[in-house]
């Protein structure tokens, strides 16, 4: 036994003993946006996604169960009974002369084994549920692009702000290295007896603010981190390395007729809403056809007896002609009901294609302004990084004090924070205005 436990304390010391830098670390996950968002949009990313899917499943069992109205239906039976009958029941009640006709036959057996089919001939009620169960499943599957668009669009969103999130994080960082420069600059200069105490301080507070805006970036991006981890449906504990920048890219902006035409033809929510319109309407029809003759053929054949070895064969076929005459006006109800719901449709289509042609107007709109938000940007930037410059060779002359760097330096934080929005609006511009034409495959693709 003491061997066992010498062995067991001599291997937790030695694997006290491993350095840091041999542990074993996770794995870090190189993102892009295309990777993100093929990684969303599988049944096993977004939650959204998986549901599309099973209401997809559920159109296409819709369809199979309306198509079973045209094929015929089959059954098979096995059954003995005994029992009596009552004759005058029947009507047979007469006399004949020398023979008493009993009112009760029976008890006696019957075996009967019988097969029965039934076939719809023709039902155009049945027909238009058939198409309209067809269309419902076009829709699901319009409905399944437009999740996957949706999801897209989030993740596209999400992935931005963690690339802004990046952006920021680097300017923290290179203004608190650069406060750390001025600090000791101050500091140097004070020691040769060219600067005072204040300006040590001033650079001190300077330093110190930069440290906290470094610390609320780092839990802003931690932030932006966990919601695309979130949307994109994995595990929170992902170490993720983002493999983009956030860079502006100048894009050619379509005129409104052009991304109104482009809007209509690919945005797969206004297929699905067009689709759902189609069903209503061919629901409303089938409702309609229910006043309409159908016919149905009919066929039976078995053996029917007083015991299974004395059975004899038996059949049975026609055909049908259904005439509805009279339901107690249910039929009138449910007609109403379903071109009530049809009519819902249409307004929801209408409403769908004024909402698009807000998004694209408004997403135009967005894009034109950020275009011109970053030229300004980019322009107060420069002249930042120069006022900045320029005061440190003044300070470091000793022709001017460090009050005039820290001025000059908060400048040049605003001028990065004013591009870095800029660059931001201008990316998300490009997400609104791919969403609002439909084409926010293409976007992530590129």
């Amino acid at each position: 036994m003491r061997p066992l436990i010498l062995v067991f304390v001599s291997c937790a010391f030695a694997s006290a003993q491993i350095p840091a830098e041999f542990s074993v670390a996770p794995a870090a996950l190189q993102l892009s946006l295309k990777h993100a968002v093929e990684i969303a949009i599988t049944p096993e990313g977004s939650a959204k996604v998986a549901l599309a899917q099973q209401l997809i499943r559920q159109s296409e069992d819709r369809v199979a169960e309306s198509l079973g109205a045209f094929l015929p239906e089959i059954d098979g039976q096995i059954q003995e009974y005994n029992e009596t009958v009552n004759l005058k029941a029947f009507g047979i009640n007469f006399a004949v002369p020398g023979f008493s006709l009993p009112s009760i036959a029976g008890p006696f057996t019957v075996f009967d084994a019988r097969a029965s089919v039934q076939q719809s001939l023709f039902s155009y009620s049945d027909i238009r549920k058939y198409q309209a169960s067809r269309i419902s499943l076009l829709a699901s599957r319009s409905d399944m692009s437009a999740t996957k668009d949706q999801v897209s669009d989030q993740v596209a969103r999400a992935y931005l702000a963690c690339l802004r999130a990046d952006a920021d994080l680097e300017t923290a960082r290179a203004n608190l290295d650069l406060s750390k420069a001025l600090e000791r600059l101050a500091q140097s200069q004070k020691d040769a007896g060219a600067g005072t105490g204040i300006e040590v301080t001033r650079a001190q507070v300077q330093l110190a603010n930069d440290q906290q805006r470094l610390i609320v970036a780092e839990n802003d991006r931690r932030r932006a981190v966990l919601q695309l981890l979130r949307a994109m449906g994995v595990s929170l504990d992902a170490n993720v390395v983002f493999t983009d920048k956030l860079a502006y890219k100048q894009v050619d902006v379509s005129s409104l007729e052009a991304s109104l035409r482009a809007a209509g033809e690919e945005r797969p929510d206004l297929k699905a809403q067009q689709q759902r319109e189609e069903t209503a309407k061919l629901n409303y029809a089938s409702v309609a056809a229910e006043r309409l003759p159908s016919l149905q053929a009919f066929a039976n054949y078995g053996a029917i007896g007083l015991q299974a070895d004395s059975a004899q064969p038996t059949r049975e076929y026609g055909i049908a002609l259904k005439i509805p005459l009279f339901d107690g006006l249910r039929r009138d109800a449910r007609r109403s009901e379903s071109y009530s719901q049809y009519l819902q449709e249409r307004v929801r289509t209408r409403d769908l294609r004024q909402q698009i042609e807000l998004d694209v107007r408004l997403a135009l709109d967005s894009l034109r302004s950020a275009e011109a938000q970053i030229a300004t940007a980019r322009d107060g930037l420069a002249l930042a990084q120069n006022e900045l410059a320029q005061a440190q060779r003044r300070y470091q002359a000793g022709v001017a004090n460090s009050l005039e760097v820290t001025d000059a330096q908060t400048r040049l934080i605003r001028a990065q924070d004013n591009q870095t929005a800029a660059i931001y609006a201008h990316n998300l511009a490009r997400i609104d205005l791919a969403t609002a034409t439909g084409t926010i495959s293409e976007y992530v693709n590129q």
